[in-house]
């Protein structure tokens, strides 16, 4: 007999008839309860070690109990053939329920250190859930039924076991299996029954075979987790079928047998070893050890819970060794009236009977049709009926001439809102979108709060009609991008001042990161400051935020496409808000060069710098005060974090106590204070006490602007929120006090409202982000109402009380952002630099190895070249694919694009228009790029393998931030950008240029009523008589045509002939089918003219061409040797023109 346990009482419930099987057991890690399953589905809290009965609820399914596991604010279980999982309070109120689509076959332990817990299925397939709020935070596939899960305490390792008897080790940040030779081992031959961890060691037990059967495998097998080589087994003969780890002792073992032996030993000393046997009636089922190891718990087919303790004998200790929180009892029913019944009782005091389904007079409306038939409708005339004729039982019959133009037709359906395309006919005319001034039901989602999606034509995404659905001057973004939920994030720091000055001077300085989101975000901050309410797209923003997400190892940020009704983008907003503002500190932090950005901070210390401008402008600098309840020690420690997370207090009845209050002013007051209480050794008085932890913070200290997370996670928290008496929650300013020495500031501070994102939960279809911003812009044009719904890229203006109100659960505030009203205007921005060094055009950016000078095309500026104001340039880019065209086809073989390819930026040459170097490149720049390239797309653009990496490419290799710093100096230096199609080559490099800075050959020479675009090919063949394009494309020899092209536009415009010569392009290009004609050589006569029956010779294509251009140029007034272009000699197998057969491209 063991020493140190002995078996006390055990736990039974008298009123069972018929006891259930205890088939899982859990300890409470903070309050005295044992969580016991039972093999008809529920769980049942027994309270302190008399056994007391508590809550007790279903888990799902109609068997077995198969796993629960406490933590510290919820119990998660599930059932042996459960749908899903689900976590419950400790009152039993159910928290989530997560179904995964099959059934659940186990989940794991819940590391302390993580808010996240693994569950396999039968399908097979491992999930990684949020026990918070019970979202799937990743899937991956599995490879075969895993029947145990288990991380090790110090998430280093995480073990799985199937029913095969296989142990694996997965990867435990993305679940995945490690890739190497010593990542699985057979550990038992026919099933694993249970495995356990320490620091580095591996136990599992399981199951053999013996005459064809499996039996228990005698031994405990122990493996070295960091190679799974097998270690030397425990034996244990009655034959082990459960094992556990003891909480406080890492090394120490409770082997059990199923006919109640229990074997206690230290792995790191085998030979010490203690037995126990249990006085169970029946087979042990389930067992549990307590957290500091005080009582074990073991289960029995008989429905008792049989105790080992350690405490003495007529000692009487708590489950966790302390009291611990105070436990939930169970509401107790109300005891029912006693009516005296006499001759004038009212029938209506014995009240309702008890009922367990839902009443008919419960319904809501959503049981009501949406279209009622009402009235019906009317009888046939008697007429008719008088005249009707039968055939068949097909009743028929000539209509009356008094009834002709009466007969009741029924409209049809409602036709389906299509895409709004500009290539379309006309316009529809409907208004602008508006929210209705009255709704029928809260419930129902105002129209600019719906999700609007991008519809694709045959012409792309660029036919999409973004100007129906914004006509306001502020500029929405675009959706068909992954990561393109940070949106509305984006639209509110853009429109929070002091963090747009922060992020356009970011871009002024050489910053030394690649991949920047302060960067990114000064970029994406100047396209919408010059678009003036034309659609943009924050592509290079929402790349960098997947690329920075993938180093820094929060996979939780990236949106791979995948929507469901189960993503939660509230709470992943929030996550990337938090993750966000750590970015822009630490990359926009010049310590100790940071200009001080607060009124009255004083001159700049040189033993004390200020710290990064971010902090500055959301730090909110504060003392955290612990104090020990026992002999009240204080302790003070530094605190410093850029925003809130609202906590919100337990509804409770009325009270006076301030703390309980449930105003927004006192919930956000009491977040920013954040007292709670925690369980330590104190160092002064060497007690195990309470402790409480306080902020302390002046109120002048608080930040110029407050960054606010709602944390709206379930539905309690947000009843907070939703509107009572037609009265907001919210406001739209907040005073707040802070809080020294336990005594509330005397002095206040007021907050004043400036943006918001809010999730938008529709029934019927996926969740998505909205941001209501009250914008600057608006603020100074005296706008009543400068408050705006920024949906994507739907733009509409809205009231301050549809902003602040929350009608109904489908609007869920995620990210609020206050400004100090008392500060605002006195931040000091004049030390930030504000000039983008234009020196960077004469640099040399190349960051390729084995760059071949011989191939280099380009001649940097010199200093006396840097543009100026209406300087002429030309520009060409080509692009590679990183992502394939997504397509849906229908049955009736048409098809839907469901997401178009996405491009990225290869190449971009860029060449001087005028001066004596007129045509000379000075930009002529490939861009490096980390991520997978789906495609090179050579043949329109050049670009081959090895040509964007930096260890293979023999061109001038630079990185995308500094091309878009170049572009991003010579569009705001004024320059006039010439080329063909570049209003698609500026979307995909993610630059808006304004109209008047662009001259695109695509438009020169374009005929409105032919309703056709000539390619750069054929106008450079028929206008200049050359050839371009003949193997592959060139960006310089692209860009070069279309300056000679704006040249000849010149010339014929100063004549006066441009006009007629523009008709007569056309018209003779109809002929050659807008397209050059082959090489001679390849054929006896070119293609003959639709209008024309016989084809004409080559010296009569000739001839057109020649007289064309001779009379074009016949004067000699535009020099063409002014432009650097190589002399072009005609060789043997070509034509007297010159050209070659070549492939060519629509531009």
């Amino acid at each position: 007999m063991s020493t140190t346990y002995r078996q006390i009482s055990s736990l039974t419930y008298q009123r069972d008839v018929l006891p259930q099987p205890i088939t899982a057991l859990s300890f409470d890690p903070v309050s005295d309860i044992l969580w016991s399953g039972t093999n008809s589905g529920h769980v049942c809290a027994n309270y302190t070690p008399q056994g007391l009965r508590g809550v007790h609820y279903p888990v799902g399914g109609l068997f077995a109990v198969k796993k629960i596991a406490a933590t510290d604010t919820n119990v998660v279980a599930c059932g042996v053939t459960s749908e899903g999982i689900g976590a419950w309070g400790k009152g039993g109120v159910n928290s989530w329920y997560f179904k995964p689509g099959s059934q659940i076959a186990t989940f794991s332990n819940k590391p302390q250190n993580s808010s996240a817990i693994a569950v396999s299925t039968i399908a097979p397939e491992l999930l990684l859930l949020n026990t918070q709020t019970g979202a799937a935070v990743r899937r991956t596939p599995a490879p075969s039924i895993l029947t145990h899960l288990h991380y090790t305490a110090s998430l280093s390792y995480f073990v799985s076991g199937d029913a095969d008897g296989w142990i694996r080790l997965h990867d435990p940040r993305d679940l995945t299996i490690r890739a190497f030779s010593a990542g699985s081992v057979k550990a038992h031959i026919s099933g694993i029954q249970g495995i356990e961890t320490s620091s580095t060691l591996l136990y599992t037990i399981g199951l053999g075979v013996r005459q064809g059967r499996p039996y228990p495998d005698p031994l405990v097998k122990i493996y070295d987790l960091r190679t799974l080589k097998a270690l030397p087994p425990i034996p244990f003969p009655a034959g082990p079928t459960f094992i556990t780890r003891f909480p406080n002792r890492a090394t120490t073992l409770a082997v059990t047998s199923g006919q109640g032996l229990v074997q206690i030993l230290d792995t790191t000393n085998p030979t010490t070893n203690e037995f126990c046997q249990l006085d169970a009636p029946s087979y042990i089922t389930s067992v549990a050890v307590s957290p500091t190891a005080g009582y074990m718990a073991f289960g029995d087919s008989d429905g008792a819970i049989h105790l080992l303790s350690a405490a003495e004998e007529d000692a009487m200790l708590p489950f966790n060794g302390f009291d611990g929180k105070p436990i939930d009892w169970p509401d107790t029913a109300e005891s029912l009236p006693d009516i005296e019944w006499t001759d004038t009782t009212p029938l209506s005091s014995v009240g309702m009977p008890h009922y367990n389904t839902m009443l008919l007079s419960s319904w809501t409306k959503d049981f009501i049709p949406s279209s009622l038939h009402f009235p019906p409708p009317p009888k046939i005339p008697q007429q008719i009926l008088n005249s009707i004729k039968v055939n068949d039982s097909i009743a028929y019959a000539t209509l009356p001439k008094e009834l002709r133009g009466r007969r009741n037709v029924v409209p049809p359906a409602p036709k389906k809102a299509s895409g709004r395309f500009r290539s379309g006919k006309a316009r529809h005319r409907d208004s602008e979108p508006v929210t209705p001034t009255y709704e029928y039901s809260p419930d129902t989602i105002p129209k600019c709060y719906r999700k609007v999606e991008i519809e694709y034509s045959k012409f792309g995404v660029e036919d999409f009609d973004f100007g129906f659905y914004n006509r306001t001057t502020f500029s929405g973004l675009e959706t068909h991008i992954l990561n393109s939920y940070t949106n509305p994030i984006v639209q509110v720091m853009h429109y929070t001042m002091p963090i747009r000055r922060l992020a356009k001077s970011h871009i002024t300085t050489d910053c030394p990161h690649e991949h920047c989101l302060l960067c990114e975000l000064g970029f994406v901050a100047r396209m919408l400051e010059d678009a003036h309410g034309t659609n943009c797209q924050a592509s290079n923003f929402c790349k960098t935020v997947g690329v920075l997400a993938q180093i820094h190892n929060a996979i939780e940020l990236i949106d791979y496409g995948r929507e469901s009704a189960d993503l939660t983008y509230a709470h992943m907003i929030q996550m990337f808000h938090r993750f966000l503002v750590d970015r822009l500190s630490t990359e926009g932090n010049s310590f100790p060069h940071n200009p001080t950005l607060l009124p009255d901070a004083g001159p700049a210390d040189l033993h004390s710098p200020a710290p990064a401008p971010i902090t500055q402008l959301l730090g909110i600098d504060a003392k955290n005060i612990i104090t020990c309840s026992s002999c009240h020690a204080i302790r003070e420690k530094e605190n410093m974090t850029h925003l809130i997370d609202l906590v919100y207090p337990v509804r409770k009845q009325p009270t006076n106590d301030p703390a309980h209050e449930t105003d927004f002013a006192s919930i956000l007051r009491n977040s920013l204070l954040r007292r709670a209480t925690h369980k330590a050794t104190c160092q002064t008085c060497k007690q195990f006490a309470t402790f409480e932890s306080r902020r302390a913070i002046l109120s002048r200290d608080l930040p110029p602007v407050l960054a606010v997370n709602a944390a709206v996670h379930n539905e309690e928290t947000q009843k907070f929120w939703l509107d009572q008496r037609r009265q907001t929650f919210l406001k739209s300013r907040v005073e707040l006090r802070g809080q020294v020495d336990g005594m509330d500031d005397p002095e206040s501070v007021v907050y004043e409202l400036r943006a918001m994102v809010v999730q938008v939960v529709a029934k019927d279809a996926n969740s998505h982000l909205v941001s209501l911003v009250k914008v600057p812009e608006a603020e100074d044009s005296q706008d009543p109402e400068p408050w705006y719904i920024f949906n994507d890229f739907l733009v509409q203006n809205m009231t301050e009380d549809e902003v602040l109100s929350v009608p109904s659960a489908w609007k869920v505030p995620a990210v609020l952002y206050f400004e100090r009203v008392d500060i605002r205007q006195r931040l000091d921005f004049s030390r930030l630099p504000d000039k983008m060094d234009p020196t960077i055009l004469c640099r040399d950016t190349n960051i390729a190895i084995n760059r071949d000078p011989r191939i280099i095309k380009h001649e940097p500026l010199r200093y006396e070249e840097l543009p100026r104001p209406g300087t002429l340039i030309a520009i060409d880019a080509e692009f590679v694919s990183m992502q394939q065209e997504e397509t849906e086809y229908r049955s009736d073989g048409t098809k839907k694009v469901i997401r178009p390819a996405r491009l990225s930026l290869a190449r971009v040459s860029v060449l001087r228009g005028d001066g004596t170097k007129e045509g000379v490149p000075f930009i002529d720049d490939h861009i490096h790029t980390s991520e997978i390239i789906v495609d090179y797309l050579t043949e329109f653009s050049g670009i081959k393998f090895g040509d964007l990496d930096p260890n293979m490419s023999r061109h001038t290799l630079t990185p995308l931030k500094v091309v878009y710093k170049k572009l991003r100096l010579l569009v705001d230096s004024g320059c006039i950008f010439i080329g063909h199609g570049l209003s698609k080559d500026f979307r995909i490099i993610n630059i808006f240029v304004p109209p008047e800075q662009v001259i695109d050959t695509v438009d020169l020479y374009y005929l409105e009523n032919r309703q056709r675009r000539l390619s750069l090919r054929f106008l450079t063949w028929y206008v200049l008589k050359e050839n371009i394009q003949t193997d592959t494309h060139d960006s310089i020899e692209d860009a070069l045509s279309a300056l000679k092209l704006y040249k000849v536009h010149l010339q014929l415009e100063a004549e006066g002939t441009f006009d007629n010569k523009l008709d007569e392009l056309y018209r003779e290009g109809r002929q050659y089918n807008f397209k050059p004609p082959a090489p001679a050589s390849t054929q006896t006569s070119s293609p003959a003219p639709p209008s024309q029956a016989a084809s004409p010779m080559p010296g009569q294509i000739a001839m057109g061409r020649g007289s064309f251009l001779q009379q074009s140029f016949g004067g000699g007034q535009y020099p063409l040797n002014a432009i650097a272009t190589p002399p072009f000699y005609p060789t043997q197998g070509q034509n007297r023109h010159g050209y070659t057969h070549q492939n060519w491209r629509h531009r």
